[in-house]
């Protein structure tokens, strides 16, 4: 036998997709709206039925105590069927369709009636008020049942009370005419009920097309998956509305831009200030992978325009890859220095090997002193004018670089640093990026030049960097320390137009400055002015510090002497002579 099937149960709630729950609850709402409204409707079109026939009553009541002759014949006359009051009154009562016009004398005794029988009899109801010259309007039961009534004092030609009028309007005619009106309000209300329905459907297929038919609970788990991938990746995201607001930061974007959540909802313009940043993320500057500066963070950015008018920018790091570019530049210049000092060194060993073979003995020991002396002189006189070890190091190293590319750097004789630098990283940071660009200046040009001044004015740390190449016009001296701009080719890491921006960053954070004018001579001098770069000095000398002697050169050459022979064209370059 089979098994048997399991029975499905038929499961009650909401439907999963959104377009149904929206047109399900806005049905809902408008049969809502519909019921209330006609509900509320209802409630006081009894009440304003009631009033209209009280109100009906009363109008008769008083255009019927307003004839005289009825006042007269109350007078004169006795209560009886055929009498001249009740003749009168039921000409009144047929002629306005009232259920019934009664005059009654000051006793209330009736004196006409729409049933004669009722003729001469005491009314059923209090008539007191009306006899006391009150008009008075009641919904009341009386001899033919429950009526809306109206009665007024009668008066004669004197204006005295001789007795009342009362007339009564069928209370079951203006039931009637309530439940005469519902229909018409139910149809009022189902087709508001219909065109709100139509109306909810409209909208809903537009919820459904915009939300791509998802549900509620698919919505709500992209939504999560969206927080988690914004807040998780090491990318910044920055999101943009037609206005240029900012309406998402994720936490990446938050620590790149250095802002916080407040940036939300304000322009880039007022949460970022004025800068490169701020025109690459508004679109002020187009392009892929554009670099710029925010802080001490070389950004990568992108730039993705939105349906809605917005954009969504996204950041990426490239600090770390910018050094490690830059490190890979010096560490090709390095090579080459070293591939340069090992053909010099050859050169020397031979030369030595030669005077060994002659048997010139002194002369050799002679030679070797001259270039060990030479060397160690070269360190120690750099060692003497900039106390740093940072410092001093970098030089010594830019000057093997810059002899081996046929440049001469130079050491001005203004230089002295004390070894009291508050920041000397930064500093070697300036210094290294302002070389590295004088030297690519310079490089491959007749008699190139590159002159180092760096020297201290109380606290402040004053920085010039002088060279002999074609210079920078005057309409780009001000784009020089612009993020992305640079007229070199581009190096091994691909990107260019960093240098100088850090440069310039770095001397404002510190509260100083960086220009860029004319050396003398021709070529470009940069200076840079750090204030409270060092430290206050100490009271007492420090013993351990040898004097500085006075320098016996007007310029100290920070090349070694064979390289500064290539430089100067009195032996030929290094590679020229490895053939």
């Amino acid at each position: 036998m089979s098994p048997t099937p399991p029975v499905r149960r038929l499961r009650l709630g909401l439907p999963r997709r959104m377009f149904s729950q929206v047109l399900l609850m806005q049905v809902a709402i408008a049969a809502g709206v519909a019921v209330l409204a006609t509900g509320l409707f209802l409630a006081p079109l009894s009440d304003q039925l009631d009033d209209q026939a009280m109100r009906r009553a009363l109008a008769i009541a008083q255009t019927t105590a307003a004839q005289p002759q009825i006042a007269e014949d109350l007078q004169e006359s006795r209560p009886s069927v055929d009498g001249p009051v009740q003749i009168e009154t039921e000409r009144i009562r047929k002629a306005s369709g009232a259920e019934y016009v009664v005059v009654m004398d000051m006793r209330g005794v009736r004196w006409s009636h729409t049933d004669p029988k009722e003729i001469g009899r005491i009314v059923s109801t209090d008539p007191h008020q009306a006899l006391a010259g009150q008009d008075v309007m009641e919904i009341d039961s009386g001899t033919l049942g429950r009526s809306a009534r109206g009665k007024v004092p009668l008066r004669d030609t004197g204006g005295k009370i001789v007795g009342a009028v009362s007339v009564g309007i069928e209370y079951d005619s203006v039931r009637a005419r309530l439940i005469h009106a519902i229909p018409g309000l139910f149809a009022y209300a189902g087709g508001a009920m219909a065109v709100g329905t139509l109306a909810a459907w409209l909208i809903s297929r537009r919820v459904q097309r915009q939300t791509r038919d998802l549900a509620f609970s698919d919505i709500a788990a992209l939504l999560a998956e969206r927080e988690a991938v914004l807040h998780g990746i090491r990318e910044g995201v920055v999101a943009l509305d037609r206005a240029g607001r900012i309406r998402l930061l994720n936490d990446e974007a938050q620590r790149l831009l250095g802002i916080g959540e407040e940036a939300v909802g304000r322009s880039l313009d007022e949460a970022l200030g004025d800068g490169r940043t701020t025109d690459v993320l508004a679109g002020r500057v187009t392009g892929t992978d554009l670099l710029t500066v925010r802080g001490q963070r070389v950004l990568v950015a992108n730039r993705m325009p939105t349906d809605d008018g917005g954009a969504v920018a996204t950041l990426r790091d490239r600090t770390e890859l910018e050094q490690l570019g830059r490190e890979l530049d010096s560490t090709h210049g390095l090579l080459d220095a070293l591939r340069a000092q090992d053909h010099e060194h050859a050169n020397r060993m031979h030369t030595l090997l030669g005077l060994l073979e002659l048997e010139m003995y002194d002369d050799a020991m002679e030679f070797v002193g001259e270039v060990v002396g030479d060397q160690r002189a070269t360190a120690e006189q750099v060692a003497e004018k900039i106390r740093d070890p940072l410092l001093a190091a970098l030089l010594v190293g830019k000057a093997t670089v810059a002899a081996e590319r046929g440049v001469a750097l130079w050491v001005s004789d203004r230089t002295l640093l004390p070894d009291r630098l508050i920041d000397p990283r930064g500093l070697v940071t300036v210094v290294g990026n302002l070389v590295d660009n004088a030297l690519d200046a310079v490089a491959g040009t007749p008699h190139a030049r590159v002159e180092v001044e760096l020297h201290a004015e109380g606290r402040t740390a004053v920085l010039r960097v002088r060279d002999t190449g074609p210079g920078i016009p005057p309409e780009q001296r001000e784009l020089v320390f612009t993020e992305g701009w640079s007229t070199k080719k581009l190096p091994a890491h691909g990107k260019r137009g960093i240098g100088l921006s850090l440069v310039h960053r770095l001397a404002e954070r510190q509260g100083g400055s960086a220009r860029v004018t004319e050396a003398e001579g021709g070529g470009a001098e940069f200076m840079v002015v750090l204030p409270e770069a060092l430290a206050e000095p100490d009271l007492a000398p420090d013993p351990r510090r040898r004097p500085v002697p006075e320098p016996e050169h007007a310029r100290v050459p920070f090349t070694e002497p064979s390289l500064e022979a290539a430089v100067t064209g009195t032996a030929a370059p290094a590679e020229e002579e490895s053939g």
